[in-house]
């Protein structure tokens, strides 16, 4: 009996990979910038915290959002372009072949075998030969809307959450230490994470995920005390 062997690819991972790593990101800066910011603006512990539980909830929905409507536009676009395949297909089936053998002869396939393997392929699946190796359109990579906009809200709530979290307990006096302390540690900790499974250098990811995280807090910060300053 054969063994079928599967193999397993990070490129799998793609779409909600990068929609909840984007997400988390988006959800521990945003809340913990917003958090500090009105925090160094010499607001009261409630008003942080009421603008931080705001801060979550319109961050989710917005990732959420904007992710539906941009993959949507991304599959749309796919959906447009099989279309207009399968058109083709119909219209200059013969074409069609001539123009997947190009292909696979620019790919260092010798004409002749390039052929067979062109007729082969388009008698097996026409369309999905032609979305794969001229579209560049596979199952593994294709666009999933919802699945990126429910990893992004999810994602974004949870690493929210974190920053919101510390801000509650941290008396007020150390709010501002705390909430960038623990909010940067678990920003390296996600690059880091993230890196690993998408087979990336971790101490890079780490790094690059913190020094802009660091960047948007102090700015926003800054920006709290000025007008706080002002007021």
């Amino acid at each position: 009996m054969p063994i079928r062997h599967r193999e397993r690819h990070r490129t799998e991972r793609i779409g909600w990979l990068r929609a909840a790593v984007l997400g988390a990101n988006d959800g521990i800066i945003s809340t913990a910038s917003l958090v500090l910011g009105v925090a160094a603006a010499h607001a009261t512990h409630g008003h942080v915290l009421v603008a931080g539980v705001a801060g979550l909830v319109a961050g989710a929905m917005s990732m959420a959002a904007g992710e539906y409507v941009s993959v949507h536009s991304q599959a749309d676009t796919e959906q447009a372009e099989l279309e207009r395949e399968r058109t083709e297909l119909k219209e200059d089936d013969k074409g069609e072949h001539e123009e997947l053998m190009k292909i696979y002869v620019g790919r260092g396939l010798d004409p002749a075998l390039a052929k067979q393997v062109a007729a082969q392929l388009m008698a097996h699946d026409a369309l999905g030969a032609h979305a794969r190796d001229e579209l560049g359109i596979s199952e593994t990579l294709s666009a999933r809307p919802i699945q990126a906009a429910w990893a992004s809200a999810c994602s974004f709530a949870v690493g929210a959450a974190m920053p919101l979290l510390v801000a509650a307990l941290a008396p007020e006096a150390r709010l501002i230490p705390l909430v960038s302390g623990t909010s940067l540690a678990c920003l390296a900790l996600l690059g880091g994470v993230a890196a690993r499974v998408g087979g990336a250098p971790v101490t890079v990811g780490a790094m690059r995920v913190t020094f802009w995280g660091a960047l948007a807090m102090g700015l926003t910060a800054g920006v709290g005390a000025l007008f706080g300053t002002v007021a």
